[in-house]
């Protein structure tokens, strides 16, 4: 293991340089030249490429007891929870975790408002640990917006937005904490190593994972220094990538994980953090909005976050759903257009904006939860969706489905009458056991207050659902809503639709979208093929563009697709700028056609939160 944690940590990292992936290629479909945009091997596969004849492809395989995918709160109190019951009980484990992030943490972003349920169980000691909890909340302020004026809303006992006991947190700190527990432990962690490939047994059953090879060109050919992944194998393989796993979508399909439950939905949550003056500093003050910008059918809002960390800052952001119908919203421009309301411009005049990004948000609730078990491996966090949707919360939740999947897999890998192989072990147990625990309870409670948006109220009939329903029943209705489909089916054509005119940004209160991305310090090595990978290079333009006004370009968040001119000056091509990518996930999850499909870059690339 010494030795293999060395391999590991020392394969080769190659240097990163800030370019534009841009089609220069051309190939011909259906008569019409198009501009080639995609050279990744998923899509052109390598067996049929000249280019990689002769060129060595063995990978270094390695055995573990558990592999995780995923360095976020789900796959560390996996993995923690592994080690204690392994140390508790003095059996010898292995567990290996990978991230692709360089950093554990550095990919981590949410509000985030923490319910400490799930970290009392995991650490009851975590106050003296030094967990970085430094903020109690104190306040909690609710209200309704109209473009000029703020309608307060009493925050009642039980409702789901209520804070009390909760703690603000920079979420990228608090899972860089958890890392160090899990090291302390003698959990092996390996970041900047992206899982790029699930692997199987002749029985069709989970091995492990392979990691992303390194060392290929722009153009998909392989460098002088290209280097293959590793493959770890495990008797179990546990699946926390966080929301739209890439991963996990391959599991969907390949074991038919979501046959019985209904589709994922999603939102879209974009975070900025500001150093503000001293004088309008509240530490433990919570605010939530609802309302404007967004019209009453585009489900969002809002939350600022005063925190304690020893100078005055806040966090501040904006959710979209991304069910909205209208191909020219832009939720980045939402977002800055909401900086600006009467209610909250005044905290951040004279302030100073020193950190963005954005990732999607599961919000399907219990009803969207896939099957989480199959032979080798299981599903936790928010890689199958188990966040509170009224609550705006799934750390809580993400660590106790973590920490049950690591309950269930230790009694079966320590069952004496295992065979002593490494196979790919089913657990159900994990599953019956989630089902059982206060996570499912609480889900259920809340199934309906999502999808009752969906009426011709919109979110003022959502919030009398919730009035009636929720507050006075609890959620114990005996009907489950349904949601309304597929996010990336409910865009109507740009001609059914009227173009959103949002006002330029001030550059002391808004902001223009690249100046946001420099501060998210994403980065990626500029040659290697694009991971934003296209099906189909001619679905873009003559689709995308032609029906629905190119509707990547304004709801990615990051600035990492253009339509521009062809060369010939004749029609418009797309630019995938794939450095500028943030890991959102959501050009996968709203493409209209359903053509681009998010893998990994090669490890280590992304952004580089701090704390967010």
């Amino acid at each position: 293991p010494i030795c293999v944690s060395i391999k590991l940590k020392c394969r080769l990292k190659l240097k990163r340089n800030i370019g534009h992936s841009r089609g220069v290629l051309v190939r011909t479909c259906s008569s019409v030249t198009t501009p080639r945009i995609t050279t990744h091997y998923t899509i052109h596969p390598r067996d049929k490429d000249p280019r990689w004849e002769g060129v060595e492809m063995e990978r270094f395989a390695d055995e573990a007891d558990v592999v995780i995918v995923g360095g976020g709160p789900a796959g560390l109190s996996a993995a923690i929870r592994l080690k204690q019951l392994a140390n508790e009980q003095e059996k010898e484990l292995r567990v290996c975790l990978v991230e692709k992030a360089s950093q554990i943490g550095a990919h981590t972003l949410s509000g985030a408002c923490l319910e400490p349920s799930a970290l009392i169980e995991l650490f009851p000691d975590w106050k003296e640990r030094g967990a970085p909890l430094h903020t109690p909340v104190t306040e909690d302020v609710f209200s309704i917006l109209t473009e000029k004026y703020r309608i307060p809303v009493p925050m009642l006992p039980g409702l789901p937005m209520n804070n009390h006991g909760n703690y603000i947190v920079r979420l990228g700190n608090f899972v860089r904490w958890l890392g160090e527990q899990a090291e302390e432990l003698g959990v092996e962690l390996y970041p900047g190593y992206a899982a790029a490939e699930v692997l199987f047994h002749e029985d069709g059953s989970v091995k492990g994972i392979a990691t992303n090879d390194v060392g290929i060109a722009k153009d998909g050919s392989p460098k002088d220094v290209f280097e293959r992944g590793m493959e770890l194998h495990a008797k179990v393989t546990m699946f926390g990538e966080g929301c739209h796993g890439h991963l996990a979508k391959q599991l969907y399909k390949q074991f038919n994980l979501r046959e019985n439950c209904e589709p994922q939905t999603y939102a879209i949550g974009l975070k900025e953090v500001w150093t503000i003056d001293e004088k309008k500093w509240r530490p433990g003050r919570v605010e939530h909005s609802v309302g404007w910008p967004l019209n009453r059918n585009t489900y969002g809002g809002s939350f600022l976050y005063h925190l304690n960390e020893g100078e005055p800052l806040v966090a501040l952001g904006f959710v979209v759903g991304l069910d909205y119908t209208n191909p020219y919203l832009s939720p980045f421009r939402e977002f800055q257009r909401w900086k600006h309301h009467p209610f909250v411009a005044p905290t951040l005049e004279g302030g100073n904006r020193i950190a963005y990004g954005a990732r999607a948000l599961n919000e399907g609730g219990i009803q969207s939860i896939p099957k989480l078990t199959f032979p080798g491996g299981m599903l936790i966090g928010c890689s199958p969706g188990f966040m509170n949707v009224p609550k705006i919360k799934g750390t809580h939740t993400a660590m106790k489905s973590g920490m049950l999947a690591a309950e269930s897999a230790f009694a079966k890998i320590t069952d004496e009458n295992l065979n002593s192989e490494t196979t790919g072990l089913h657990v159900p147990e994990y599953a019956e056991n989630l089902k059982k625990s206060w996570i499912w309870k609480e889900l259920h409670a809340v199934r309906n207050i999502r999808p009752s948006f969906h009426n011709y109220f919109g979110l003022y009939g959502g919030m009398v659902y919730t009035g009636i329903f929720y507050w006075v029943l609890r959620g114990k209705e005996p009907w489950t809503l349904k949601h309304c489909g597929l996010d990336s089916a409910q865009l109507k054509p740009a001609k059914d639709c009227t173009p959103i005119e949002y006002p330029k940004p001030d550059g002391k209160i808004s902001f223009d979208l690249l100046s946001s991305v420099a501060l998210s310090g994403t980065n990626h090595e500029g040659d290697q093929p694009a991971h934003l990978t296209l099906k189909d290079d001619s679905v873009p333009v003559a689709r995308n563009l032609a029906i629905y006004d190119g509707p990547e370009q304004r709801f990615c968040p990051a600035g990492v697709y253009e339509y521009v001119p062809l060369e010939t000056g004749e029609g418009m091509r797309l630019q995938i700028n794939a450095q500028n990518c943030v890991h959102c996930k959501t050009c996968d999850i709203k493409d209209p056609s359903q053509n681009i499909n998010w893998v990994v870059p090669e490890g280590s690339g992304g952004p580089a939160y701090n704390g967010m």
